[in-house]
C-alpha cells in the first residue's frame, strides 16, 4: 500500500482531528415530542421544503424525513436525490459535506442545516492546502476523493465517489491503465486497492467512529455469536474488514439484514444505522462490533459526534429563522460540479448494483 508517512516527515500531512463532545439533548415527553414534530411538520410544508437525511443521524429525524416525502439515504442516494427534487428548499441532516454536496449541484436551491458546524474526521483531515501540495506532486495520478471532503477539496479533483460507487469507478479506471491519488479515508483506499490490484497513493486519513472497531475484541464477539453474520463498512481497519461477511456501504449493509437467512448480526458501522435494520427486519437481532480494549481510545464509540449534533430541536430553529445556510464560492462549485457529476452519470450508466456479498452496494 502506497500510504504516506507520518506528520513530522512530511510538511502536507494532515493534523490531528479535535472530536467534540456529542451533544446531549434535552429528553422530551412524548407529547413535548409530539408536539415539536407536528410543527417541523408545519414549516416544512409552509415553506415547500423536504427533508434529507443520513442514514447515521437520530431515527427521530429518519422518520420525519420518511413521514414528510423527503430522503433517509447513503450519501451517493442523498446526491441524487437533492438534483432530482423539485423543492426549492432542502434541508440536510447529516454533516457538511453533505450540505455543500446539496448546494454544489442545486446552487440555485436553498439548502439548510441544523448545524454547520456539524464536520467529518476526514473533512477535517483533508486541509486544500495540504492536499493540493500532495496533488502537485504527483500530476501524473488521477485524483478520486471520497465524498467526505470539503467542496474545495472536490474542485481539485478529478472523480468524487463515495462508499457505494468507488469500486467499480476506480474498477474502470484501473482498466484504463489510470494510477489514482486517493484521499482521504486509508482504510476504504486500501480496501479498493486490494480488490481491483489498482497503483493507488493514498492520503492517510480516517473516520473516528470506524477505525475504533477493534480486529481482536471482534473476534471473540464473534466466538460468542457463532451464527451471526459480521456487516463491516470499508472505513474500518483491514483487521476488522477481513473478518467480514459482508463489506459495504450503509445501503449494502442494511441490505443484507433484510436479505441473508441470519437471525443474528454483527455491525460494524455507526449505530445510527440501526434504526432502518430495526424498520425493515425487526425480527433480527443486531449487535454493535466492539470498540473497547487495548487501544481503544472510545473517541467515537461507534456514534459520529458531528452526526449527533442533528435534532429534532434545532431542526425546528433552522426552519424558523432561515440560518445555517449552506453557501458555496460560485468559482468552486463551479469547479467541483464537474467530478461530481461524473460520479452521477457513471452510476447512471451502471444501473442497478447487483446485491451480493463482498461488493460495495450502493
Amino acid at each position: 500500500m502506497n500510504t504516506p508517512t507520518p506528520h513530522s516527515a512530511n510538511p502536507w500531512a494532515p493534523p490531528p482531528i479535535r472530536v467534540p463532545e456529542a451533544p446531549q439533548w434535552p429528553r422530551l415527553s412524548p407529547l413535548d415530542k409530539a408536539a415539536l414534530i407536528g410543527r417541523i411538520k408545519s414549516l416544512l410544508q409552509e415553506q415547500g421544503a423536504l427533508l434529507v437525511a443520513h442514514y447515521y443521524t437520530d431515527g427521530d429525524l429518519q422518520q420525519l424525513a420518511e413521514d414528510t416525502g423527503g430522503c433517509v439515504a447513503d450519501s451517493l442516494e442523498m446526491a441524487r436525490f437533492g438534483a432530482q427534487s423539485a423543492a426549492t428548499t432542502l434541508v440536510v441532516c447529516g454533516v457538511r459535506f453533505m450540505g455543500e454536496t446539496a448546494k454544489i449541484l442545486n446552487p440555485e436551491k436553498r439548502i439548510l442545516m441544523p448545524d454547520l458546524r456539524a464536520t467529518c474526521s476526514l473533512d477535517e483531515g483533508c486541509p486544500l492546502e495540504l492536499f493540493s501540495a500532495f496533488c502537485d506532486q504527483h500530476p501524473e495520478r488521477t485524483v478520486v476523493v471520497y465524498a467526505n471532503t470539503s467542496a474545495a477539496v472536490k474542485a481539485r479533483s478529478d472523480w468524487v465517489v463515495t462508499s457505494s460507487i468507488a469500486l467499480p469507478i476506480v474498477t474502470h479506471l484501473h482498466a484504463l491503465g489510470e494510477k489514482i491519488l486517493w484521499a482521504p479515508d486509508k482504510h476504504l483506499g486500501h480496501y479498493i486497492e486490494r480488490k481491483t490490484g489498482a497503483d493507488m497513493l493514498l492520503w492517510p486519513g480516517a473516520c473516528v467512529v470506524h477505525e475504533e472497531f477493534k480486529g481482536f475484541a471482534l473476534q471473540r464477539l464473534r466466538r460468542l455469536h457463532p451464527e451471526a453474520a459480521v456487516l463491516v463498512h470499508p472505513e474500518s481497519p483491514d483487521e476488522v474488514v477481513d473478518q467480514a461477511d459482508v463489506v459495504g456501504s450503509t445501503t449494502a449493509l442494511i441490505r443484507a439484514v433484510t436479505e441473508l437467512p441470519n437471525r443474528e448480526f454483527i455491525v460494524a458501522t455507526d449505530e445510527g444505522i440501526f434504526w432502518k435494520m430495526h424498520q425493515l427486519a425487526p425480527h433480527k437481532k443486531l449487535i454493535a462490533a466492539p470498540t473497547a480494549g487495548v487501544g481503544a481510545t472510545c473517541e467515537s464509540c461507534a456514534h459520529c459526534p458531528w452526526m449527533a449534533m442533528n435534532a429534532l430541536q434545532n431542526l425546528e430553529e433552522v426552519l424558523a429563522t432561515g440560518s445555517n445556510e449552506v453557501q458555496i464560492d460560485p468559482e468552486i462549485g463551479r469547479r467541483a460540479v464537474a467530478p461530481i457529476q461524473r460520479m452521477l452519470d457513471f452510476a447512471r450508466a451502471q444501473g442497478p448494483t447487483p446485491s451480493r456479498a463482498r461488493v460495495l452496494g450502493g
